[in-house]
């Protein structure tokens, strides 16, 4: 049996993820947040784990961009891209004008807040550790629903009530795979870096851009993030096209380590497509 944890209950969007990697003799492990899925993977309790890492709408989660960087030593192995396709659910019987709470993980109603804001106003808008675990607390609390996903509704009892709830119509979301492997190129692969500096100074971000201009490497995201260590003390994410092991990215990355205080190879691994 394939182990592989999950944000869970069973249900959510992670678990989608998870099933579309077509792993053989897949035993799905849910777990109530995303540092208990690395934590699950880090004991060696699941062979890899699956979480979110960004939104097209809402842009990173970053509980798994900080578990990545500061708390574990887990690499991303793969990527998922998966279409996002919202339902508002609730116990069976309920009608909207019944509702008077809505629960879901935050990045979740924040991609529907214009369909809340049209079709509940007013109604107050609870946090969940995930869309799955606020399908179960809906189905069994009088007046409140969850956005979460069909299958969720479908597991847990609960009846949907309107579909389709987001407001942008390309909404996806990707997920990575983390594990304790070392995944070799494939000629089509992404890299993801923590980048962090010595002091922060004029002209750091130009330094760190131009190594891999001179390698012709294209970036396609990058975004800064608290060190947790002093107030405005930052490091830095970086997403690229290509390998580790490609000579290009090879150098680049030797060329930061002398000039950076760590770089941090969070990954590199198949492109989504």
């Amino acid at each position: 049996m394939s182990r592989y944890a999950f944000l869970g209950p069973s249900g959510t969007f992670s678990e989608e993820a998870l099933l579309t990697l077509g792993v053989p003799d897949l035993e799905p492990m849910p777990y109530a947040s995303i540092a208990e899925v690395f934590a699950a993977v880090e004991r060696g309790d699941a062979d890899a784990g699956i979480v979110p890492i960004e939104n097209s709408v809402e842009g990173s989660v970053n509980a798994t961009l900080d578990a990545l960087a500061f708390d574990s030593t887990l690499t991303i192995d793969r990527e998922v891209v998966l279409e996002i396709r919202h339902a508002l659910t609730a116990a069976p019987g309920t009608a909207l004008e019944d509702i008077k709470t809505v629960a879901s993980h935050p990045h979740a109603t924040a991609q529907c807040r214009r369909w809340l804001a049209d079709n509940l106003p007013g109604r107050t808008i609870v946090a969940a550790n995930s869309t799955a675990e606020a399908v179960l607390r809906a189905v069994t609390e009088p007046g409140t629903a969850a956005v979460g996903t069909r299958l969720a509704a479908e597991l847990h009892g609960g009846e949907v009530l309107a579909e389709a709830i987001e407001d942008y119509r390309d909404n996806k979301t990707r997920f990575v795979v983390v594990g304790h492997g070392t995944v070799e190129p494939t000629g089509d692969d992404k890299t993801t870096l923590a980048l962090f500096l010595h002091e922060d100074r004029p002209g750091a971000l130009l330094m760190i851009l131009s190594e891999f201009a001179y390698g012709n490497i294209n970036l396609t995201k990058i975004q800064s993030r608290p060190t947790k260590r002093i107030l405005g003390e930052y490091m830095f994410f970086v997403d690229l096209e290509g390998h580790a092991y490609d000579p290009p990215v090879a150098l680049a990355l030797d060329c930061l380590r002398l000039k950076l205080r760590e770089v941090k190879v969070l990954g590199s691994y198949p492109r989504a497509r």
